[in-house]
């Protein structure tokens, strides 16, 4: 079973730093040139030098190795390295991860990062291509044979069995769409800078997998993001106030598979962020009415309204309605599906731009930004907070 008590890591770690390369369809540049600029990028925003760090976090589907990166970024000696498993799940995670080295005095200075060509290189979005003989692809066999090859088509399942249970319309799912596209217009690094759209246009826009149309999932991005992590004591010395790190929790469900949990008691739900949302507000002490901004990995529409409704933001399908009355800032850079899709990396980075009170969609006094990572699957979320 998961905790069910607070644990001790709130309070103990802050981001102090965050870079990005230009989010692009076509880089043209390998990706660990982009791992490297975003991480120097990330330490320059720090006011801290490559010999300054200790330690580095990524993602188990990072083609960039660790003792690579540090080579081609100039950092000498680590103390500390990790990787962290399921795709866009593992975006807080790495976080966390990076947050439990320097509580526990194991690195001072850890850099997080992601980088890929997922545009131009592998897309995620054409699906399952080769799956090599292991436990989890044996258990995409049940899945693959009968049409489910593509991230879109998993969550295509639950969506449909969410609109069932709630008697409710895909239309429901277009106020994320139209929200995200609002900031994303406003931001100039995004993708869709100067491009809103209506509830018009997401009902036009063509099915991908039904009840999914194009509007509701995400982009593919190249591109790479980098979030460095110290002491709060550290930070505060530093070139920007501390995002202190209040909570972090990783969650997997019962019955869990990635993407495909299918045979689960219920598919209009997200038990594994329900794990994470509990431990969240345990550990920070904070409730849904305490949240400033909220920044929900939205790689499809739907997942984003499960998640306001596991998080207790509202109640099991009124998470179409809680989006629709602007309730709550959300994805104030535009999300994955207008800004990037970096693997929930970017979407770090914004809560940090808020909490600085330098977001180009700025919420006036933000103190407080919930952020999460991937859903479907095993997966992870953050409470960040003003250094007071």
């Amino acid at each position: 079973m998961s905790l069910r008590h607070p644990d001790l890591l709130g309070g103990r770690a802050a981001v102090a730093g965050i870079g990005a390369t230009a989010f692009s369809k076509d880089s043209g540049r390998s990706e660990l040139s982009l791992a490297v600029e975003a991480v120097r990028a990330a330490l320059d925003d720090a006011g801290l030098a490559p010999g300054d760090v200790d330690g580095l976090v990524t993602f188990t589907m990072d083609t960039n190795p660790e003792i690579t990166v540090a080579q081609a970024a100039g950092i000498g000696e680590l103390s500390f390295f990790s990787r962290v498993h399921y795709g866009g799940g593992a975006a807080c995670a790495t976080v966390q991860q990076a947050a439990l080295a320097v509580a526990a005095g194991v690195a001072e200075v850890v850099v997080c990062y992601r980088a890929f060509n997922e545009r131009s290189g592998r897309r995620f979005g054409s699906g399952v291509q080769h799956r090599e003989p292991s436990a989890e692809g044996a258990a995409l066999g049940w899945q693959l044979p009968f049409g489910l090859l593509t991230p879109a088509s998993w969550v295509a399942m639950a969506a449909q069995r969410y609109l069932y249970e709630y008697g409710l319309t895909p239309e429901v799912f277009g106020h994320v769409a139209v929200t995200d596209r609002r900031h994303a217009a406003n931001n100039p690094a995004a993708y869709f800078h100067g491009k809103p759209i209506t509830l018009a246009d997401h009902a036009a826009s063509r099915w991908i997998a039904e009840p999914l149309r194009l509007l509701d999932c995400c982009q593919e991005t190249d591109g790479g993001q980098a979030i460095v992590v110290t002491t709060p004591e550290r930070a505060r010395d530093l070139r920007h106030p501390p995002a202190v790190v209040l909570a972090a929790a990783q969650g997997a469900g019962r019955r869990q598979e990635a993407m495909t949990s299918f045979y689960r008691d219920g598919l209009a739900g997200l038990p594994e962020m329900g794990v994470v949302a509990r431990q969240l507000w345990r550990t920070s002490g904070l409730r849904p009415a305490d949240i400033d901004v909220g920044i929900l990995y939205d790689h499809f529409t739907p997942f984003v309204l499960m998640q306001l409704e596991e998080f207790g933001f509202c109640g099991p399908g009124e998470g179409g309605d809680f989006v629709a009355a602007d309730a709550l800032p959300l994805n104030t850079h535009g999300g994955q599906l207008g800004e990037a899709y970096l693997h929930g990396m970017n979407g770090i980075a914004e809560a940090v731009r808020q909490l600085r009170g330098t977001s180009v969609n700025q919420v006036p006094g933000a103190a407080r930004a919930l952020v999460t990572a991937g859903t479907g699957v095993p997966t992870s979320g953050l409470v960040l907070g003003t250094d007071d």
